[in-house]
């Protein structure tokens, strides 16, 4: 049995994207979070430790934070192909992604949005976001996922950065093409359709 706990467009929208590339029976839980605007609470019924989304229960077992969401799932459903198991030839370059988005591109993105991108001691720690988007840019140039040719969870995480902000990832036609592949994909538009709880005409 699986319970997402989600909150409408926030992280745990690419989640419900995940479930359905995966096409797993998941019962939904819309919760409320604390939103930047001032909006929203934490909310009693969340069992993510800090009232953040996602949060994952499976079988009792309780998993927060969306990579290790990724991973789990993609690892529980491997026939579905979203994730590279054991084995794959393309398993190390799909785990290094996954660390990469959680480890470097999040915290950068956020340092450039947040005007701290000219520290020092965070960009010696973390990277700016040129070499960000030349890293994405270069994967991309090379093969049409960021993990070879076939579509991975490593790319729901990184094109669900431009569904809140085009300008977070890399600029020019590769990128943009590779968003317009990962965002017409059937089990998106079913996700968006579940992202609003029910009362909200969803």
């Amino acid at each position: 049995m699986l319970t997402l706990y989600h909150a409408p467009r926030s992280r745990s929208t690419r989640i419900v994207w995940l479930l359905e590339e995966l096409g797993a029976e998941c019962e939904i839980v819309y919760v409320d979070i604390p939103r930047m605007d001032g909006s929203g609470g934490p909310d009693p019924r969340n069992p993510h430790p800090d009232k953040k989304v996602p949060a994952l229960v499976h079988d009792g077992a309780l998993v927060t934070e969306s990579v290790a969401i990724m991973l789990y799932l993609t690892d529980l459903f491997p026939k579905a192909g979203i994730g590279r198991p054991v084995g794959d030839p393309e398993r190390g370059a799909y785990l290094t992604w996954l660390a990469y988005y959680a480890g470097v591109i999040e915290p950068v993105v956020h340092f450039h949005y947040f005007g701290l991108a000219d520290n020092e001691a965070l960009r010696r720690t973390f990277r700016g976001k040129p070499e960000l988007d030349r890293r994405i840019a270069d994967a991309l140039a090379a093969h049409a996922y960021l993990v070879g040719d076939r579509f991975s969870g490593a790319d729901i995480m990184v094109a669900s950065l431009a569904q809140y902000a085009r300008d977070m990832l890399p600029k020019g036609d590769v990128v943009d093409a590779y968003i317009e592949r990962c965002t017409a994909r059937p089990a998106l538009a079913k996700a968006m359709a579940k992202d609003a709880r029910p009362a909200d005409g969803a």
